[in-house]
């Protein structure tokens, strides 16, 4: 499983002093940048490749609160892929510098053509690597229907 420790910063916490909810998502976006690019897959290769992550949904867990003063640690797994790529499935969580679960996120993504910005399948290369990340017990080949699972559809205004 992959690890990246972080400081909690004073600019991390809101008004009630524990760790605000968007630092979270900064902390597992940034977890997943540096993964991707301690593998070779970083911001330039994807620029060269054309292809940009997209988040679909972040689904947050919290079970105990984070402060400042001690180290915040956040995993990545890979809980879902589909057949070409497209989308994917990561699960982070969130450990105090004991180990102790302060809590999960089970976020979907999707890779777009940074030029045509539509969802596009990945790379033979980029494929492969995804693949071989360290998967969640539960990981499954993810469809096109899972993306729509929760019944989430845009509603303009009219």
């Amino acid at each position: 499983m992959y690890l990246k420790e972080f400081e909690i910063r004073w600019s991390d916490v809101d008004a009630n002093r524990h760790l605000r909810n968007s630092a979270y998502i900064d902390f597992m976006s940034h977890t997943r940048m540096s993964f991707f690019g301690e593998k070779g897959f970083g911001q330039k290769h994807l620029a060269e490749m054309n292809l940009g992550p997209v988040a679909l949904y972040e689904r947050m867990y919290y079970f105990k609160e984070a402060f400042p003063g001690k180290p915040l640690r956040v995993s990545l797994q890979l809980k879902g892929l589909s057949e070409k790529g497209t989308f994917f499935k990561f699960v982070h969580n969130f450990y105090d510098h004991k180990g102790r679960n302060l809590g999960r996120c089970e976020m979907l993504g999707a890779w777009i053509d940074l030029k045509e910005r539509k969802l596009v399948p990945l790379p033979k290369e980029f494929y492969s690597f995804l693949d071989g990340i360290d998967k969640t017990d539960d990981f499954r080949t993810i469809t096109k229907e899972d993306t729509r699972k929760h019944g989430q559809f845009p509603k303009d205004l009219e």
